[in-house]
């Protein structure tokens, strides 16, 4: 357990022992100041730096796919953060899409948009209280989900499968039962991405997004769903770095006062952990930068600020030594820091020992949910020595090289994956000729040079099927259409299911 704010090492020793001590020279000061930081590194053990940074105050970490080799491995991880003090453990499980204890295989659970499909809250429920048992086993207290964005704008680039859908009604009910099946389990919830990031047409991971909305449609739309999670409990919000002109003017929403205090604080009356999104996101390190957007996000009226992979310990020192004079130069209140750290002790407090035994069934409720999810339009012939043809599509950032594709469930298939502006269309056709031809696309309606290709291969095979694992906006003429809703492992296995007429085993 760490050290408490009244018992703290010398200013000497934290310089001597870890790197990150503030020149101020005050031990509690620094405490405070590292308190509101959850980290990052890389490598599946933690490193001596972090370990130090955790005994010294650092507020906890969070883990990505490269911390992840296996369940049993982030175990004995987590066991050694803990033998260090008492931090939070966070990372991001959607499941669907965004996935990191199932980085390297993809998810066993189909993500938002499909779980909206479907429309069955219980559903939604138990997919997150078997997901959180997976996170229990693993010693991860924090899930950095749900979204609860409301995904209006066809071509958002960063939300599209891993909004529940395009009603503010819709997602707000998921969102509730997503945060009942998470802290059953005695996981946190951490809703995202206050005010809502649905509604834009730019990647905060690169820039600052709009969203052109009034107050009057943000209380509508976007915020609907946080105030119902706000109403079931959540113990966290996650903040957007996107601007909302009438809201934040030309800030993000992680910086800016109006969202954080006013509007989140004040007027819809939470008083949980905000966490901050990653401020490493350009939007944020490349505007106003690292140190700086600690600052100014904590003064805004964020408690736990997230970072991503890209900051070294230098930077994490850095951060500290800058919150720490900013509070000396009056920029920033020592009480505000206070508070963030009451918040965040709260939450400690409440991290119980969760029950693990909903993860018996975590295959099950996957699985049923992505067969319940999977719509196919049109009549699927047999199949006869299946041509597969994947669309490569750039994973955003968010979801990072998680694997894709329906390779474990059709092993009998010869299967390419192709670059749109690459492929032969005609070669592609050559290869396919006398047999079943499968195209597997993932959001080509925002692809135009997918879009292109499939055209011109059901210009000579109309009879082919398409399979669409985003979202099903783009609807070809295909002999078959089959959405997924999403390209989780359980999305893929699912839809070859219904391809084949029957259950599966992989590689079988």
């Amino acid at each position: 357990m760490s050290a408490t704010r009244d018992s703290l090492p010398g200013a000497a020793d934290l310089s001597t022992r870890t790197g990150l001590s503030t020149s101020t020279g005050d031990p509690g000061l620094h405490r405070l100041a590292a308190g509101a930081l959850l980290i990052s590194f890389r490598g599946t053990t933690a490193p001596d730096w972090v370990l130090r940074g955790l005994e010294d105050g650092l507020g906890g970490v969070c883990l990505f796919g490269f911390n992840v080799a296996s369940g049993e491995q982030v175990g004995a991880l987590t066991a050694r953060l803990n033998e260090a003090a008492r931090p939070v453990v966070s990372l991001d499980e959607e499941g669907g899409d965004v996935t990191r204890l199932a980085y390297h295989t993809g998810s066993a659970y189909p993500g938002n948009a499909a779980l909206g499909r479907v429309d069955d809250v219980g559903l939604t429920e138990r997919v997150y209280h078997a997901m959180a048992a997976d996170l229990a086993r693993c010693g991860v207290n924090l899930d950095m989900g749900p979204v609860a964005d409301v995904n209006t704008a066809d071509d958002n680039p960063i939300i599209g499968t891993r909004s529940f859908g395009p009603s503010p009604d819709l997602v707000a009910r998921h969102t509730v039962a997503a945060v009942r099946g998470l802290q059953s389990a005695g996981i946190a919830a951490c809703v995202k991405h206050f005010p809502g990031h649905g509604a834009t047409h730019q990647d905060s991971h690169l820039e600052i997004p709009l969203v052109d909305a009034s107050l009057d449609l943000l209380r509508e739309r976007e915020l609907v769903p946080f105030v119902a999670a706000i109403e079931a409990g959540a113990k966290s919000i996650m903040t957007a770095h996107v601007a909302v002109p009438e809201l934040t003017g030309d800030l993000p929403a992680t910086l800016s006062r109006e969202a954080l205090t006013r509007l989140l604080r004040r007027e819809l009356g939470y008083d949980g952990v905000v966490v901050s999104d990653a401020l490493d996101m350009h939007a944020i390190s490349e505007s106003v930068g690292l140190a700086e957007g600690a600052v100014l996000s904590l003064a805004a009226g964020a408690d736990l600020l997230c970072l991503g992979p890209l900051p070294t310990p230098e930077d994490v020192r850095r951060m500290v030594a800058h919150i720490a004079a900013a509070v000396t130069e009056g920029r920033l209140a020592a009480g505000r820091l206070e508070e963030a750290a009451g918040r965040v002790d709260r939450l400690r407090d409440w991290f119980a020992r969760p029950d693990a035994s909903a993860g018996d069934e975590s295959q099950v409720v996957g699985l049923d949910a992505a067969r319940r999810a999977v719509s196919l339009t049109g009549a699927a012939a047999p199949l006869v020595d299946p041509f597969v043809v994947e669309l490569d599509t750039p994973p955003t950032i968010a979801v990072g090289e998680v694997p894709w594709g329906v390779g474990p469930w059709l092993p009998q298939a010869e299967i390419v994956r192709v670059r749109p502006e690459d492929a032969d269309a005609d070669a592609l056709l050559g290869r396919a000729r006398d047999r079943s031809l499968i195209v597997v696309v993932k959001d080509a309606h925002r692809h135009p040079r997918s879009r292109d290709l499939v055209s011109a291969l059901l210009a000579a095979r109309p009879d082919a099927v398409v399979m669409e694992m985003g979202l099903p906006i783009w609807r070809p003429g295909a002999g078959a259409y089959l959405a997924t809703y999403g390209a989780a492992r359980a999305n893929a296995q699912a839809a070859v299911e219904l391809l084949s007429g029957g259950p599966l085993v992989a590689g079988l």
